[in-house]
């Protein structure tokens, strides 16, 4: 059986390029999952690691979507190779288990761990060099401007939450947050 395994790391990313793909290999079952890949216990692939067996093929997008590291996904091929499961990854083919798939896959997968300590290192240097500024702040961005909540607060006055909230997109959480630090300016 031919299982299709695609994963991003957030709840914002899209999954939909990783499943037509996966789709037009012919998976019989696909799992999915938005789940940071910095952790080596991801509940659906760990589901999907338990159910291969011998025969099966595991069709995956990119090395980098179930192994984070060069020996994690080495342990895990090794694994899968002991249970004669086939390793299919779209962008560079089949693994094989001969001296020069292990070489490929070591290599592949030292380029892919590289890849993310390189994101992790220029983001970094990023927030490094944003902590410097002197209007740096931690976090998301707000949502509203100042000007926008003072607008919803003085509507507050006249009108109901639900009111202010449909008018002017601003929560009710919020308007309550904004007013208690008013009254405490």
């Amino acid at each position: 059986m031919k299982y299709g395994y695609a994963r991003v790391s957030t709840i914002h990313q899209d999954l939909q390029g990783q499943l037509n793909q996966l789709e037009s290999e012919d998976c019989n079952v696909i799992y999915k999952e938005k789940f940071t890949g910095t952790k080596k216990e991801r509940p659906e692939f760990m589901k999907l690691l338990e159910i291969l067996k011998d025969g099966d093929t595991l069709v995956v997008m990119k090395l980098d979507r179930f192994a984070r590291t060069t020996r994690d996904g080495i342990e895990v091929i090794q694994d899968l190779f002991k249970r004669n499961v086939k390793v299919h990854v779209l962008n560079m083919g089949l693994v094989e288990d001969t001296p020069t798939g292990r070489l490929i896959l070591s290599v592949m997968l030292a380029f892919a761990e590289f890849e993310r300590d390189m994101i992790v290192e220029r983001t970094q240097e990023g927030k490094a060099i944003a902590k410097q500024k002197p209007d740096f702040r931690e976090g998301r961005p707000n949502k509203f401007s100042k000007k926008h909540i003072e607008n919803a607060l003085e509507l507050l006055e006249n009108h109901s939450y639900k009111q202010v909230e449909e008018k002017t997109g601003v929560s009710k959480s919020t308007l309550i947050r904004a007013k208690k630090k008013r009254c405490m300016l």
